[in-house]
């Protein structure tokens, strides 16, 4: 062999060993599930969830997980940006879409050399309830009376998935997917719809390991949502097989969608396993907001809306609302090469950790853009104190922030300030206890929200649903 060529071999096994130090990273997202329904976070004893717990017992749990948002586009849109979303008006699900100008994680990692792909519920691209876009993008269109056929779908392609930053999508619901590749082995299509046979969270499954298959040789960043346990409600005899009917019928569809999701991440690790990968693989789990329990968890007939069967135990509150219940949810965070094997967290995290600490693995610069903080050297303890001084929310008519073990929660003309640390966390309103105390966090709060794109603290409610939640949630406490 000739010296070069020797030379550019022995530079290529370089660089591919180079390149595989950097470890893979697969974000799992589930949908409207609540704190309780991991059996680790040991709240429920119905539940069961061994794959997910065996991802605590050797990584990191964190028992202060938070997300941004308490509803889906807001919470997907922090996540993937990595960026408070209301620095650029998402505010709520009815605002906008996910702006094109904005980068999100994927984009970050295709930077660093990543392949990238995604699977399940994407939610970010244009909606009929989304007035600002609509009146600026189709102002032809009577927003009153808009309905979702009336948006076209070449409207919505640039925001879809495999136009942001995912080289590869299998992007879907139930039956209908998005999607550059197949569950039978084609790859590298242009991304159109397809009809995917079969139960919607083993094909999210599915999808999640064939691109893990197909991109074996090489670092990746994979996006895995599930779609559950959000209704409309639906499992497999396989999974309702596994609970009992007597119990209430949408808890035994959560428990049964629960498992559905907890056989995929032991199929996930399994497949790791046996390609090699799973020391140097990092997996994050996490819930997009809590439970929708619909003020008193009703059993009501059918599978459409209202409960999902989702428990938000201990906390109080729901999807909807900014007290722990809506925000609060598990959070769990696996690498075997790299973090202690089953430490539990206690200090406050968010979903916007997820960006910062992938780019830091994928050896990018930090930069401002990004809120969060990476959390690795904390989880090591090679960093010491709190990855935040203080975390931030608003939604609808309400706002709050969280500052060591003290929360000061607004909610329309109403405030409180809660110890979310004590036995009695959101059940005692300690506002006249501790008064200085709530000045100096509603001063941080104000400071956050004058640098956002809609700046202001929320003085009244934005809905009905704000003053239903406070009242049936907060009354006690005031």
């Amino acid at each position: 062999m000739k010296k070069t060529s020797f030379l550019i071999l022995l530079f290529l096994i370089h660089a591919q060993t180079f390149a595989q130090a950097k470890p893979n990273i697969i974000v799992i997202f589930t949908d409207d599930q609540g704190y309780a329904d991991i059996g680790v976070n040991g709240q429920v004893d119905d539940i069961k969830t061994p794959n997910i717990d065996l991802l605590a017992k050797t990584g990191v749990r964190m028992t202060a997980g938070y997300v941004t948002a308490p509803q889906c586009i807001p919470s997907r849109a922090g996540l993937l940006s990595g960026r408070y979303q209301q620095r650029f008006g998402l505010d709520h699900n009815g605002t906008i879409p996910l702006p094109l100008d904005e980068t999100l994680i994927s984009q970050r990692m295709q930077k660093a050399g990543y392949v990238t792909g995604m699977t399940g519920k994407w939610h970010l691209e244009p909606n009929h309830q989304q007035e600002k876009w609509l009146k600026e993008h189709m102002p032809e269109l009577n927003i009153k009376t808009v309905k979702p056929s009336d948006i076209p779908f070449e409207r919505k392609i640039p925001y879809m998935s495999s136009n942001r930053g995912f080289d590869d999508t299998f992007q879907g619901y139930i039956q209908d997917y998005w999607t550059t590749y197949t569950l039978d082995g084609e790859r590298n299509m242009e991304a159109h719809w397809i009809k995917q046979a079969g139960y919607r969270l083993d094909i999210q499954t599915d999808a999640t390991v064939k691109f893990i298959e197909n991109n074996k040789d090489k670092p990746f960043f994979y996006y895995t949502s599930y779609f559950a346990p959000h209704v409309p409600l639906g499992a497999t005899k396989k999974y309702m097989d596994r609970f009992p009917e007597d119990m209430p019928k949408r808890r035994q569809y959560c428990l049964a969608m629960m498992s559905a999701i907890d056989d995929g991440v032991g199929k996930i690790k399994e497949t790791l396993k046996k390609l090699g990968l799973d020391e140097n693989t990092v997996i994050f789990f996490i819930s997009d907001n809590g439970a929708p329990i619909k003020l008193n968890m009703a059993d009501t007939p059918g599978v459409g809306p209202g409960w999902d069967g989702s428990k938000n135990t201990p906390w109080v509150g729901e999807k909807g609302m900014l007290s722990e219940g809506g925000i609060r949810i598990p959070y769990i965070i696996n690498w075997p090469a790299g973090l202690p094997k089953g430490l539990v967290y206690d200090k406050p995290v968010i979903s916007l950790d997820v960006a910062a600490t992938c780019i830091a693995l994928a050896g990018l610069p930090e930069t401002d853009e990004l809120d969060g903080t990476n959390l690795i050297p904390y989880l090591n303890n090679t960093k010491k104190g709190d990855p935040h001084q203080a975390l931030f929310w608003r939604f609808w008519g309400q706002s709050a922030v969280r500052m060591g073990d003290y929360k000061f929660l607004k909610s329309g003309k109403h405030e409180y300030l809660f110890d979310v640390t004590s036995a009695a966390h959101e059940n005692e309103n300690l506002i006249n206890t501790y008064p200085r105390k709530a000045k100096v966090l509603k001063k941080r709060l104000k400071q956050w929200e004058q640098k956002l794109k809609n700046s202001g603290i929320p003085t009244k409610d934005f809905n009905e649903q704000d003053s239903v939640f406070r009242n049936h949630y907060l009354k006690s406490v005031e």
